[in-house]
């Protein structure tokens, strides 16, 4: 796993994590969305992140950009993803975008929330 440089977002983002986000944005043509983490209320454990392609820019983003992908935080959810860092995993048993974040305490049983 390689990580990029310290960020504006706080929020590291892997080469891997990276490479797929701008294969996706360039097989669907577009180059206007920025790659959002925002941490919003759900889940039994209290808190659920969202990981998704966005055009817009909300008041307060903080944007940081890895290798042409723009990664955006909204300044609500910065505190709580402060440090974190998303690859993407690749394998027999998983595939998708992974979120390791040291500001997290404990997750459900599921893993789909934390607190």
């Amino acid at each position: 796993m390689t990580v990029q440089n310290e960020t504006a977002t706080g929020v590291l983002l892997t080469d891997a994590a990276a490479s797929k986000a701008k294969a996706l944005l360039d097989q669907e043509g577009r180059d206007d969305l920025a790659l959002r983490i925002a941490v919003q209320p759900g889940g039994c454990a209290g808190l659920r992140y969202q990981l998704f392609f966005d055009d817009r820019s909300l008041d307060g983003d903080v944007v940081s950009d890895f290798g042409g992908v723009k990664l955006a935080v909204d300044r609500m959810s910065a505190p709580y993803v402060q440090g974190a860092t998303i690859d993407f995993v690749d394998s027999i048993e998983k595939q998708g975008f992974t979120i390791d974040n040291p500001n997290a305490t404990g997750s459900c049983a599921c893993g789909d929330s934390f607190n």
